[in-house]
């Protein structure tokens, strides 16, 4: 039987989706991407805000109108179906199965009960069971790959329902993610590793007793990779230790994805963020000091109690730090979160127009900031050709897939995608790059 995923979210859940089609595969099942040639099809949900959710359940009924036609089972995975499992069991009749987010290596099997008919509706998992696989089928462009190196998050903050989902924090073993980095590159030719957990820069704690994210970087340092890139650092945790081996490191991108949510300490303490605004500047002046970083944030904005002042602050801050990167996001109300209890709730249309003002300040300072690089010369890995612009394009260190600046450009030999040139900056146009390889 053929099998068609759908994968959304984050790409934590790509990872995710991926071990899917692994085991899948190995089962002996056929995999299509085309949704109308399968008679199964899979929908991997995120269930973690509003819109997320909105999105998932759009995509299971989108999916569910296959069954008219070719499609004999829907069966929804993911955030949405272990989050909502009971409610979505007598909501959605269209699904013939859902399945919590550790029960992936049951999938080959659970589908031979489903054709059978001996089946049940609803496979829920504890939260805090693990089940890491190195299997993948990548659904990226092999010249990247993310790599997921823990499961939950143990920060608790008070508008996050990941711990209730996803459950405690859980590092896996060096060993087994250098192997599966090692598979991966000798697979598929892979050049730059994407690490990815909920909060990269808390990895190993739990399980050696003490941060070794360093250790880890070490040891995938060694392999026949180019680039390796952190997402998802907590600002707590980010040691001048940890920027200082970045900055001496070739292989390690200059590029750190640090989430900050808010620089009210009032706010903060709200979300029980166990950081305040000068610790924020101060490792963003630590980051600085160490050369060229691209510095990416996300900010809640409307969060319970956050005031005209609150929200005057962190206005000021954002255009007086001078961040690379800032994605804004309006506060959204999570059941059975701690945030969700708090009186002061923010009327939706203010989050919006405040998310708005945000964005406006941040372009100007995106914009001098890319304008600095005008002229310099920058390694830039080769990715696909716009045949509008008749140009090549790509990303430079400083740039992570699919959220950052495209570098084009052009050359006067062929290319290879997923090799990495040497690329000189000529102009800007908008947010992205335009250019040409040089020797």
């Amino acid at each position: 039987m053929k099998i068609g995923l759908v994968s959304l979210g984050c790409d934590k859940n790509r990872i995710d989706s991926e071990n899917m089609l692994a085991y899948l595969a190995k089962d002996g099942f056929e995999l299509t991407a085309d949704p109308k040639e399968a008679d199964i099809i899979i929908v991997n949900t995120c269930g973690f805000i509003d819109s997320a959710k909105k999105e998932a359940i759009d995509t299971i009924l989108e999916m569910a109108e296959y069954k008219k036609d070719k499609c004999k089972y829907l069966i929804v995975t993911g955030c949405l179906s272990q989050r909502y499992m009971d409610e979505l069991k007598d909501g959605f009749p269209e699904v013939d199965m859902f399945l919590g987010t550790a029960s992936y290596h049951k999938l080959p099997e659970l589908i031979k009960e489903l054709v059978k008919g001996s089946s049940q509706k609803c496979y829920a998992n504890d939260k805090d069971v693990r089940v890491f696989s190195s299997e993948r089928i990548l659904t990226t462009p092999y010249h990247y790959a993310y790599l997921k190196i823990a499961e939950g998050c143990d920060n608790r903050c008070t508008y996050c329902a990941i711990p209730y989902i996803r459950g405690k924090y859980t590092s896996r073993p060096i060993e087994d993610i250098v192997a599966e980095a090692k598979d991966i590159i000798k697979k598929y030719g892979t050049k730059e590793l994407i690490i990815v957990a909920q909060d990269v820069s808390r990895y190993g704690l739990d399980l050696y007793g003490r941060i070794r994210l360093i250790d880890l970087l070490e040891e995938l340092s060694k392999l026949d990779v180019q680039w390796i890139r952190l997402l998802y650092l907590y600002p707590e945790l980010v040691s001048e230790d940890l920027i200082k081996y970045i900055a001496e490191n070739p292989k390690v991108c200059n590029y750190l994805d640090i989430p900050c949510q808010h620089i009210s300490d009032k706010i903060l303490k709200l979300m029980n963020r166990r950081v305040k605004r000068e610790q924020i500047e101060n490792l963003f002046r630590t980051v600085r000091k160490y050369g060229d970083f691209t510095i990416r944030s996300t900010f809640i904005v409307g969060f319970p109690r956050e005031t005209e002042e609150d929200f005057e602050e962190l206005k000021e801050f954002i255009r007086e730090a001078k961040l690379d990167r800032c994605g804004f996001f309006a506060y959204s109300c999570e059941d059975n979160t701690p945030a969700s209890r708090l009186d002061g709730q923010i009327d939706e249309g203010v989050k919006l127009k405040r998310q708005e003002e945000l964005y406006a300040v941040q372009e100007k300072n995106m914009l001098e900031n890319l304008a600095k690089r005008v002229g310099s010369t920058v390694d830039v890995i080769y990715e696909g050709i716009d045949y509008d612009l008749q140009a090549f394009y790509g990303r430079s260190q400083y740039d992570a897939p699919e959220i950052d600046t495209k570098v084009y450009f052009v050359a006067d030999k062929p290319l290879e995608i997923g090799k990495i040139y040497k690329v000189k900056l000529e102009e800007l146009d908008g947010e992205d790059y335009f250019g040409r390889v040089v020797d």
